[in-house]
């Protein structure tokens, strides 16, 4: 990778993470009604320049088999405290159906055989953490394009959104996540089964986890048990896209 690529993954990765920081620290103030207009045009500024600097359709750095980490730690949940994860984890995944509804003219359940029947992609990356540490990992999954094409997406379908297994808080709320069509559809956005050459580990978010090389880790849901296709995120959750994101982070995680 040259310089100047690992200098501005590394510059805008920081920047994400310093305002997703300033956006925590901010509770009180974006309760107001005058700061979250405010904070909405900026995000979408930033995003107008993360495209300025990297279009939408630019590969990310991709590695050696030389490059990889000794190990490959988990970010977010290690192990879902849920009990139908739990009972399919102890079945080897064998139960397991990946559910696609929504904006689609097929909404289907897939089990992990036909997802290793879709197109696939293999591709040496980066993971870039919101927490501030990196790691080069080699994946291989199911094209998420290659799915999307099998359950015809209708026209107006504008997000795809993750549902996952993990619970984030004492009420139980799983883990959400959402892409738009342009990441969805990118080359290396992959549904990733294998981490080096071996079944995804339960702590890397076995059976499938979503890899959207060009943006931050938090955005790449592990543990998907479930796909919509929407047009808004006006049911999903508080309305800001994903977890984080409603609880401040910002929904465009690009570096």
């Amino acid at each position: 990778m040259t310089t100047f690529h690992t200098d501005r993954r590394r510059f805008l990765a920081r920047a994400a993470a310093g305002s997703a920081a300033l956006l925590a620290g901010c509770d009180r103030l974006s309760g107001g009604e005058w700061l979250p207009p405010i904070l909405e045009r900026a995000e979408h500024l930033s995003r107008a320049a993360q495209k300025l600097v990297s279009p939408r359709g630019s590969m990310a750095q991709e590695f050696r088999e030389t490059d990889l980490s000794p190990s490959f730690r988990s970010n977010g949940t290690s192990d879902p405290a849920d009990t139908h994860y739990q009972a399919l984890a102890a079945g080897g995944f064998s139960g397991y159906r990946l559910l696609v509804s929504g904006l689609v003219e097929r909404p289907a359940g897939f089990t992990l055989a036909q997802l290793h029947d879709l197109p696939s992609r293999t591709q040496i990356t980066r993971h870039d953490c919101v927490e501030g540490w990196s790691a080069i990992g080699k994946w291989k999954g199911a094209r998420l394009a290659a799915l999307l094409d099998s359950v015809r997406t209708r026209a107006q379908a504008r997000y795809v959104v993750f549902y996952c297994a993990d619970p984030m808080d004492e009420q139980g709320t799983r883990y959400y996540e959402s892409i738009d069509m342009d990441d969805a559809y990118h080359a290396q956005t992959i549904l990733a089964y294998e981490l080096n050459d071996k079944a995804l580990p339960i702590a890397n978010g076995a059976p499938l986890r979503l890899r959207v090389e060009r943006q931050l880790g938090y955005k790449m849901a592990k543990y998907v048990m479930a796909i919509a296709l929407v047009d808004s995120f006006a049911h999903i959750g508080a309305g800001k896209g994903g977890y984080w994101e409603d609880l401040g982070y910002e929904w465009y995680a690009g570096i």
